[in-house]
């Protein structure tokens, strides 16, 4: 037989496989967060003590050993404040992207079935080993035909299957923890999990997401992506430039330069904010493995799976919040949280929301280089959070909408960023460069002009 129809049969027995790969998924998945979970509801309702940080512990395990898209649902949800009891969180914000590769074998079947049967001859040379794995799939460093080094992502198989499979579980697990704490509703923000985790599965919107940022950045030399190679890439193989740089954790311990700190925190907030600010658009995932330092101090920019396109008048409301916390006014804070999403504000809540928000802006408000704390421990942010939550707790509770979980994530992720790199920045001028101006109208003209270039959906 030969290796063409050995290849055959493997993928038709991947197909037959699919069914009972899918139903060994919700076992699996079913059997770690059930078990838990019934821990939870022995606790609350037979009177039974739950060691929390045991628990928490023993769901890192859970999730972190399946290394797929539930654990990469966990990474954000942990960033998001009391969306999960505070031990889950610090437990859950440990799990690593860096999952086990795929052998050899696998790949050249998957190659095969994204390119064809002479997949290899579209390539000078192509890397049996992955360069980096994670929690949807694998990259792989190769070369083309005409001399670039080249990354090529390439997908897991049944993805969709393992996604579906667990967010299942994952709103099991969110109704577990809406039944003993009822301080968040997160109905809405699993509906937001869910359609970010089913776009990431599309390598064919992401390599557009990619182009999308290239314009959007052109202007900022700070920042770099990748050009993408359409006729290397499908909706499960996404290939582009390979762009040479060192983790964040390197670049910092390879440096003691505060002003090459500083250029590439400066570098970072416009690489996330001029987008956002500009066009309504935001990355939202600005974990560790998502970026890279070149030696100059500028950033490449890197996955763009997960972007959110944000209706115009949700920008507008983020600049009002933070003009109605400056000025202290409070119907200008209304108006900002209703934008938003947010309903039914009365002045406690008003109040509970603000005590967040008032951490978020902390490092805009004054006008004066300082670090993204301030002189604040780094506790501090879960202390406010616990405080809000203790609060939110006492009202009977809010149901934060969907806009809000990658807006704050990205806050969150890129505050995390500059802590570590010891950033000394006047915040509030790079804030107000970028809404100098800012127009509600000219950012919608912006945003659908770029959009429609790409054939990607406007926001509803």
């Amino acid at each position: 037989m030969s290796e063409i129809d050995n290849e055959n049969q493997e993928l038709n027995e991947d197909d037959r496989s699919r069914f009972s790969g899918r139903m060994r998924r919700y076992a699996r998945v079913g059997t770690s967060v059930g078990g838990l979970a019934a821990q939870v509801v022995g606790a609350r309702y037979l009177g039974l003590g739950l060691d929390r940080g045991k628990h928490s512990s023993e769901l890192k395990a859970a999730l972190g050993g399946l290394k797929g898209p539930l654990m990469k649902a966990a990474q954000i949800l942990a960033t998001i404040p009391d969306a999960l009891p505070r031990e889950y969180a610090e437990e859950l914000r440990q799990l690593q992207s860096n999952a086990p590769s795929m052998g050899w074998h696998f790949v050249k079947r998957r190659m095969r079935a994204e390119l064809g049967a002479d997949w290899q001859k579209k390539f000078k040379s192509f890397e049996h080993e992955a360069a980096a794995a994670a929690s949807l799939g694998q990259v792989h460093r190769a070369v083309s035909p005409d001399g670039r080094s080249l990354a090529c992502k390439l997908q897991y198989p049944d993805m969709l299957s393992a996604v579906e499979a667990d967010l299942q579980q994952l709103k099991i697990l969110f109704g577990i923890y809406r039944r003993y704490d009822r301080a968040i509703d997160p109905s809405d923000i699993y509906h937001e999990l869910a359609d970010r985790l089913r776009e990431e599965l599309d390598y064919e919107r992401e390599g557009r997401h990619m182009e999308l940022y290239q314009a959007m950045l052109a202007e900022e030399d700070g920042v770099h992506v990748a050009d993408l190679l359409p006729e290397l890439s499908t909706q499960r193989l996404l290939t582009m430039t390979w762009l040479e740089g060192k983790p964040l954790m390197d670049f910092i311990a390879g440096t003691d330069c505060v002003e090459q700190r500083n250029a590439v925190a400066l570098n970072m907030f416009r690489a996330w904010y001029v987008p956002f600010y500009y066009y309504g658009i935001i990355h939202g995932d600005p974990h560790l493995g998502n970026y890279t330092i070149r030696e100059d101090g500028t950033v490449n920019l890197l996955d763009f799976g997960c972007i959110r396109v944000f209706p115009p008048k949700f920008v507008k409301g983020v600049i009002d919040l933070y003009f109605a916390l400056e000025r202290d006014d409070p119907e200008l804070a209304v108006e900002a949280y209703r934008t938003w999403g947010f309903t039914e504000i009365s002045k406690e809540l008003l109040a509970a929301l603000n005590l967040w928000a008032t951490f978020l802006y902390a490092p805009l408000l004054e006008d004066k280089p300082q670090k993204i704390m301030g002189d604040k421990s780094s506790l501090y942010g879960a202390e406010v959070a616990g405080e809000v939550h203790k609060e939110l707790r006492r009202l009977g509770g809010v149901k934060p909408p969907r806009e809000f979980v990658l807006m704050d994530r990205a806050a969150v992720g890129l505050g995390s960023v500059f802590m570590h790199l010891d950033a000394e920045i006047n915040w509030h001028q790079l804030f107000h460069d970028l809404i100098s101006g800012f127009n509600v109208d000219a950012l919608e003209d912006r945003q659908t002009q770029a959009l429609k270039k790409l054939d990607l959906p406007l926001p509803s």
